[in-house]
């Protein structure tokens, strides 16, 4: 049980940590044009997420993937600025596109899950079984990931509430700041 504890609350911080601004910023987008009652959308949405970051950090634990770190936290900002400009284009359109979104989110949970991959790597070390670690780890993510994702709700319920004439601006807006700030991640990390 000790184990479990600590690989889990390892995946529940992993996403709540502050300095892990990229992931929770990541969430933020992907989540921010769904209403609460798309809830089973947005937990598929997330759990695709997760997957692709369970994948991936299981391919690098058992050295069958290998990328320098430096691309893959290029990436990982890349990813947060194309899921801003999906938000845009959805928008502009007034719909939003749930199978695309479910195949971006699975492939961009791979690049997010190589940029903690090599920390892991070295967590786990010399372990005899790796997968109950990785699968305490990612159910400590998929949790995080949906604390984020009900603190997101929260705002968006309350702008589909009490600011439907500015709802779109509103988005917009915490869109292109998500946007501005994986810019400005993008030109730090090149």
């Amino acid at each position: 049980m000790d184990e479990f504890k600590l690989w889990f609350s390892t995946g529940l911080q992993h996403i709540l940590d502050i300095k892990a601004y990229d992931h929770i910023l990541y969430i933020v987008c992907l989540s921010l044009l769904f209403r609460l009652t798309d809830w089973k959308k947005l937990l598929i949405l997330v759990t695709a997420f997760t997957l692709g970051h369970s994948l991936t950090l299981a391919l690098s634990v058992f050295d069958l993937v290998a990328i320098p770190s430096s691309w893959i936290e290029i990436a990982i900002a890349l990813t947060i600025a194309v899921t801003c400009l999906i938000n845009f284009r959805e928008l502009a359109l007034n719909q939003a596109s749930i199978q695309a979104r479910y195949w971006t989110a699975l492939l961009f949970g791979c690049i997010h899950g190589l940029g903690f991959s090599f920390h892991l790597k070295a967590m786990l070390g010399k372990e005899e079984s790796v997968l109950f670690p990785l699968f305490s780890f990612n159910l400590g993510l998929e949790i995080g990931q949906i604390a984020v994702l009900v603190l997101v709700q929260a705002v968006t319920f309350f702008i589909h509430q009490f600011a439907i004439q500015f709802e779109k601006i509103i988005l917009s807006t915490i869109t292109f700041v998500i946007l501005l700030v994986s810019i400005y991640l993008i030109l730090e990390r090149i």
